[in-house]
């Protein structure tokens, strides 16, 4: 009568636990990637809605009055004429500037200002664990109505 092996060899324990561990180290890792990497696309998102928001808001500042809209673009501080707009109403930005959603800060500079048209950039920018992000739109506004 022959007698067999019962079990196994602590080689093929340790082996078995070491590839256990690799799975599921891997699998936590591509799981955190992917949270990652969805929470920067949701920011990315929302911080692109509010720079569309912004030159929304600017584009019926124009549409209300071109001298008004202008006077406000002259009257922000040298160039570029950086002004924060976190309640999109006119204003400095000061040293302690709102957070937008208590995440994001929106800024305004206008590089180019002439009597006709004046060049709007606008900057949301966020940080996370990564770092700094920002998303950044520009534009051109015209007073179109002179030229009707």
């Amino acid at each position: 009568m022959k007698i067999g092996k019962e079990g196994q060899s602590l080689f093929e324990v340790v082996l078995a636990l070491g590839l256990a561990t690799l799975i599921i180290v891997a699998i936590v890792s591509l799981a955190t990637s992917s949270i990652r990497n969805t929470s920067f696309s949701r920011d990315k998102t929302i911080a692109t809605r509010h720079a569309q928001e912004a030159t929304e808001w600017l584009r019926g500042q124009r549409d209300e009055d071109w001298d008004i809209f202008s006077t406000n673009v002259v009257f922000c501080p040298t160039p570029p004429h950086v002004q924060c707009f976190d309640e999109l109403i006119w204003g400095d930005c000061g040293s302690s500037t709102e957070l937008i959603d208590n995440r994001f800060t929106r800024e305004f500079s206008f590089p180019s200002v002439a009597a006709d048209s004046i060049s709007a950039e606008i900057k949301v920018s966020w940080s996370d664990s990564q770092g700094l992000h920002e998303v950044r739109s520009s534009t051109i506004l015209t007073d179109w109505r002179s030229q009707l």
